[in-house]
């Protein structure tokens, strides 16, 4: 079988590789089609292609998000789109796992060849005017839409309405790439020779992931410090100014080969979000079975049936600051929940199990025939 994954903006290297390296293993011709990754270096690959095919013009030098770039990226998004139409005839099935112009996408889609496309995001958060509607148009444009929790499923079915029998639950895997990869890099100086327990919030910074109810939590928690790592997506000053003295702030990109150091470290990961279908810091976490303390929304319950998380109630940092305090008392509950993490990763996370159930998707999308015509414009149910 001839498998395209498609990330034009590749906004989940860790994802497209973990995938594309599972279905090939499990026998599939896979392409990854996406553009180059300007944050740093991406999973190696090996048994399938990786053609970086959109946006090659990337003006903006080291900025990623220069208006400049963003700009150059946009006026190269429809030709690129179809150039690669062409290009889709060579697959029995093509899988988009990320279309960030929703309007425009929904009309420039492959014809003639089964669609598949993962909601990583399910909906959008702050949605603009619009955005629903096109969201569901582009769902509805393809064979099947693939997401990772339950909770995504109900979302899409009775939020947009969307079809069920067109939305299919895979569950996200464990990047457990990460703790097999050669080349990794230390702590520097100055985290390394930290003593004592640490707490670690991990990922890209933005409003929606609690962190200022973290800060407002730690301010009750003793004995232990709490790291803060990852690229800012918002302003965090004010975070920083009202954080007591034992957070510690890495506020930048970290690379693949720095990733192994920060868990390996962490006695519990944290991740206080306000809202969430599924996460890959979560599924990173997993990887080096590190037990876990998340908020009680989105797919994040799943994760604590299987043993490897706790839960709290988002907002409440009361509660937060309580559970932080009970488990870091208590290693024997964190080394029940550090086995169950493993125990996740190795089995319904595991990427072979994931392909496999991918597979059969393809299958069932290439025998039902071509994706359906493009639906007129229209808004949501009311």
């Amino acid at each position: 079988m001839r498998v395209h994954l498609v990330d034009p903006s590749a906004y989940t290297p860790p994802y497209d590789h973990a995938l594309s390296a599972a279905l090939a293993r499990a026998g599939a011709d896979v392409e990854l089609i996406t553009s180059r990754f300007p944050y740093g270096p991406v999973p190696g690959h090996a048994g399938y292609r990786v053609t970086e095919h959109f946006y090659r013009l990337a003006p903006g030098g080291a900025r990623p998000r220069s208006r400049l770039r963003q700009t150059a990226k946009l006026a190269q998004h429809v030709p690129d789109m179809l150039r690669y139409r062409a290009r889709a005839k060579d697959a029995d099935v093509v899988h988009f796992q990320w279309l960030s112009v929703q309007p425009l996408d929904v009309h420039l889609l492959p014809s003639g060849r089964p669609l598949v496309l993962t909601a990583h995001d399910v909906l959008p958060r702050e949605a603009r005017p619009g955005q629903r509607a096109a969201q569901r148009r582009l769902y509805e444009r393809v064979d099947a839409v693939v997401v990772h929790s339950d909770h995504g499923r109900d979302r899409l079915v009775k939020e947009l309405a969307v079809d069920p029998g067109r939305v299919h639950v895979i569950p996200h895997g464990a990047f457990t790439y990460l703790r097999e990869q050669r080349g990794t890099v230390p702590l520097a100086p100055q985290l390394a020779q930290v003593e004592g327990p640490i707490v670690l919030c991990f990922g890209l910074m933005r409003p929606y992931k609690g962190i200022d109810v973290l800060i407002d939590a730690w301010r009750e928690v003793s004995g232990a410090e709490l790291w803060v790592v990852g690229m800012p997506r918002m302003d965090i000053a004010p975070l920083r100014r009202a954080a007591p003295p034992s957070v510690r702030w890495v506020p930048r990109f970290v690379t693949d080969p720095e990733i192994p150091a920060f868990f390996d470290r962490a006695d519990l990961v944290v991740l206080p979000y306000r809202e969430i279908d599924q996460s890959g810091v979560l599924f990173t976490a997993l990887a080096f079975g590190k037990p876990l303390l998340l908020s009680d929304v989105g797919g994040f319950p799943e994760i604590a049936a299987a043993g490897a998380a706790r839960l709290v109630s988002p907002g409440d940092a009361g509660a937060l600051a309580g559970a932080l305090s009970e488990l870091l008392s208590d290693a024997d509950s964190r080394a029940r929940m550090a086995a169950a993490s493993a125990a996740a990763a190795a089995g319904p996370y595991g990427w072979d199990s994931i392909a496999g159930r991918t597979l059969e998707l393809y299958r069932s999308v290439i025998g039902t025939g071509a994706s359906p015509p493009v639906p007129a414009a229209g808004g949501l149910p009311r």
